[in-house]
């Protein structure tokens, strides 16, 4: 949904505080009105936005509705392509368009910031190899150098981002909520590096991000201990999503402050960023802002939904680095998380499962819309 914002100075300064602290501002949602209205460009101009995700759900949500698409959908039905090729035709031009407006936004940053990501067809989630080669067919057919394509960190995922990376093609790897799978994470990515530099590439261009997820984690923790109901469990609800950041934090440190890293800072490689997704709040107790607020740290990139990010222009607070003071808290804060009985390791592997079984619904609801929407216009061309 887009919504009309009248830019303040106040706003302004906020945004402008939150990335002078490091943090790259990136915007969850996409669709052709947003872009042809100027809409993303306003926000590009006016809301320090320097980047944008997209996921499946958020292109059912778009190209669902029709609206912005009826021009395409008539000509691709009189064509008669198929309805798997007509989504890519109309995700990867929307994709293309987006990158075209942040284009200015790269060329600034040398390439940090800027992009657009894309996201493979999550039915294949757990198929290397169809995910390496739905990668690069991607990156083929939006054509453009600030493209991002996302990669989930499943089992399957880990060793295609690798080879992805290795073929000079940019990564946003999606879906990680563990902080083991994030580590396997920034593992693959330095392994694609290292094959990336003994295949010749330059790698200088190979950028990368890890959507660590933030607000899931709190809304599966929560229901866990509001089952438990006593004051010891409820106590500690609305803590246990930012405990996991932040120590997926010190693991960004540790790994990137290595030796292995450190063999590679010669070449012009870049680190892989943190990237804070899912950071609209689902809770409505919870301060609107709070995952963006209190995951304030140097060398991260936070993308929200539009409406986070007015509500961070309008009321947002910040303080400074909330991180990297943290991690004790935050290991003490997960220690009594498992002493009540909840499972850490049940928990993530449920929210990947269901991430990657979220994409697939939406991915399927985004094919049934395209298909009977090919129909009618099929239907109205004869």
């Amino acid at each position: 949904m887009i919504t009309v914002t009248i830019e303040t100075p106040a706003s302004a300064g906020i945004l402008e505080r939150l990335a002078d602290e490091g943090v790259s501002i990136w915007l969850d949602d996409l669709s052709r009105k947003r872009i042809e209205s100027g809409n993303l460009a306003e926000l590009i101009a006016n809301r320090n936005v320097v980047g944008v995700t997209t996921n499946p759900s958020i292109f059912q949500a778009a190209i669902g509705s029709g609206e912005g698409y009826e021009e395409q959908l008539a000509d691709l039905a009189v064509r008669g392509v198929t309805v798997d090729e007509a989504v890519r035709m109309m995700t990867t031009a929307d994709v293309r368009a987006a990158a075209d407006v942040l284009r200015p936004v790269y060329d600034a940053t040398g390439g940090r910031d800027g992009r657009v990501s894309i996201e493979v067809d999550p039915r294949l989630a757990h198929d290397t190899t169809a995910t390496i080669a739905e990668a690069g067919q991607l990156a083929w057919l939006v054509d453009r150098p600030n493209v991002m394509i996302k990669i989930p960190a499943t089992q399957a995922g880990l060793p295609a981002i690798t080879e992805v990376i290795a073929h000079g093609i940019s990564v946003n790897v999606t879906l990680i909520f563990s902080l083991e799978r994030y580590r396997e994470v920034m593992d693959a990515y330095l392994a694609g590096l290292e094959k990336a530099a003994a295949n010749g590439l330059d790698l200088s261009g190979i950028h990368s991000v890890a959507s660590f997820f933030v607000s899931r984690v709190d809304a599966e923790i929560d229901r866990r201990l509001t089952a438990i109901g006593t004051d010891e469990a409820l106590a500690l609800k609305g803590r246990a999503a930012l405990a996991n950041a932040r120590l997926a934090y010190e693991a960004y440190e540790d790994v990137f402050g290595g030796r292995r890293w450190t063999a590679l800072t010669g070449t012009g490689a870049n680190k892989q960023r943190p990237l804070w997704a899912s950071t609209g709040v689902k809770d409505p107790a919870y301060k609107d802002t709070l995952y963006v607020d209190e995951l304030v740290a140097p060398g991260t990139v936070n993308t929200m939904p539009e409406a986070t990010l007015n509500a961070t222009a309008d009321h947002g607070e910040i303080t400074g680095d909330t991180v990297t003071g943290g991690y004790a808290q935050a290991r003490a804060d997960l220690a009594a998380v498992e002493a009540l009985g909840i499972s850490y390791d049940d928990v993530v592997t449920r929210l990947e499962d269901e991430g990657v079984a979220k994409f697939e619904v939406a991915w399927q609801d985004l094919l049934d819309a395209v298909k009977n929407s090919l129909g009618s216009k099929g239907a109205d061309a004869e």
